[in-house]
């Protein structure tokens, strides 16, 4: 599948938005420290996206009824669903000025995921969490993301990169009163 960048300039997929809030002090903390074990931006990348993936919790998986949809929110509450989780690591990334993006697959809702810009080219990373039938890793190969759509069954990729959130993603986030809410409300298609 070719990614299709929905702006065309690269520097909007380093920007600072209200979710992906790359310049709090919460996002700067947890960066410095991950830029301190990385000998260059592959080596943080992956470390970014291992921290999200492995000490924020999915709220589905762990029972957590908090939503959190701000990057930094994320990493302070260590709690979110799979589109806090990117927001989360997108602002990690480009905290150290990597470029990343937002974007999304559809099976019976909407999931969201990140695309990194390393080497030359965009690579699809899923932070949600590994679970029993789950085993995302990073990768600039072969992608290995937590779910792959049955395309026969409807299910979809789609290929644009945003450098902000979706607005219907970001309001359902934003309009949830707890996760069993955000449940009902999460959206099917965008």
């Amino acid at each position: 599948m070719e990614l299709i960048q929905k702006t065309s300039d690269l520097s909007a997929y380093l920007a600072a938005d209200e979710a992906v809030d790359h310049e709090h002090p919460r996002v700067r903390e947890v960066a410095g420290r991950l830029a301190k074990e990385a000998e260059d931006s592959y080596a943080y990348a992956r470390l970014a996206f291992e921290f999200v993936r492995d000490t924020v919790p999915h709220s589905q998986d762990s029972g957590d009824p908090r939503v959190t949809w701000r990057a930094s929110d994320v990493l302070e509450r260590r709690t979110g669903i799979c589109y806090a989780k990117a927001h989360a690591l997108a602002a990690l990334l480009r905290a150290e000025d990597i470029p990343t993006a937002l974007c999304y697959q559809r099976f019976d809702v909407v999931h969201g995921l990140v695309a990194v810009r390393l080497d030359g080219a965009w690579h699809r990373q899923d932070p949600r969490g590994n679970k029993p039938g789950v085993n995302a890793r990073f990768s600039l190969g072969r992608e290995q993301l937590a779910f792959t759509p049955d395309h026969a069954a409807g299910e979809a990729d789609y290929p644009e990169l945003y450098a902000a959130p979706h607005p219907t993603v970001l309001d359902v986030l934003k309009a949830a009163v707890d996760r069993p809410h955000l449940w009902e409300t999460l959206p099917a298609a965008l």
